[in-house]
């Protein structure tokens, strides 16, 4: 008998609660979601549902008013204390890429940071990185005003990859591409996700993204996780958001596209 695996992210009876102005929010409500080890979930739901408050919450730039968050064995919020970086690489949805540093400091950025690594040996983990998501070695000195937004996300993915962690979080990883560099970004994500054996967890509301890459969705609304699954049975369940998302016009001829790609019995 195989022995069950750790969970690479396990999320408990989590309360995220917001407090300002005499006012109190609450995000999140008695959430639960667990994330294995090699999945790529993709994490849907309307604005103001609290899926990058989730993230954060696995980051551990957030802790939960109630609940407990665990990312690789240990609680989230011990994860900047003894280096994020290392373990969890994140994707934000612009690449905010720092615009002083070139495109090679900014992949290398993590690694200079620890101070424990000569030179020569940062520059050519960087270098790899990049040439690791389809960049060309003579990209490695230019600014980040000179990139084209496909370029910036591809830098931004290699940086989040520098220090080769085991789980990845993407935080709506195709927005402001046009549709070939999206197509292009997502092959690549496909791509990284097989052979480097990775954990990924993606916010994304885009269709085509959603159903390209994932392995898993988790809906969140009414506070929680209502639903997760492939997406023939999140679409199967009865709630108004889903509705609305996967079966509006939309919805519909991501859908069809999803029929057409399936191999036939």
């Amino acid at each position: 008998m195989t022995p069950e695996l750790t969970p690479v992210v396990e999320i408990e009876h989590l309360w995220s609660v917001f407090r300002g102005a005499g006012r109190e929010a609450v995000i999140h409500q008695d959430l639960n979601l667990t994330i294995a080890a090699g999945e790529l979930l993709s994490i849907v739901g309307g604005s103001g549902s609290g899926k990058t408050v989730l993230l954060r919450q696995i980051l551990g730039l957030e802790r939960p008013a109630r609940g407990r968050v665990t990312v690789l064995g240990q609680p989230a919020s011990q994860l900047g204390r003894e280096g994020a970086a290392s373990r969890v690489g994140m994707l934000f949805q612009h690449g905010a890429l720092f615009s002083a540093f070139t495109v090679l400091e900014n992949i290398a950025f993590a690694l200079r940071e620890l101070q424990t690594l000569p030179a020569a040996l940062i520059r050519d983990a960087a270098m790899v990185k990049l040439q690791m998501v389809g960049l060309d070695p003579t990209q490695a000195h230019k600014m980040p005003a000179d990139l084209s937004g496909g370029m910036v996300k591809r830098v931004a993915l290699a940086r989040s990859l520098i220090m080769d962690p085991p789980l990845l979080l993407l935080d709506e990883p195709t927005s402001g591409l046009d549709p070939d560099s999206a197509d292009d970004f997502v092959a690549l994500l496909r791509s990284l996700h097989r052979e480097l054996g990775l954990t990924v967890v993606m916010v994304t509301h885009d269709l085509d993204t959603l159903f390209e890459l994932s392995t898993r969705i988790a809906v969140v609304a009414d506070k929680r996780i209502i639903v997760s699954g492939t997406p023939q049975q999140v679409m199967a369940y009865p709630h108004p958001f889903i509705h609305d998302f996967f079966l509006g016009e939309r919805g519909q001829r991501a859908t069809a596209l999803l029929r057409e790609a399936a191999p036939t019995v």
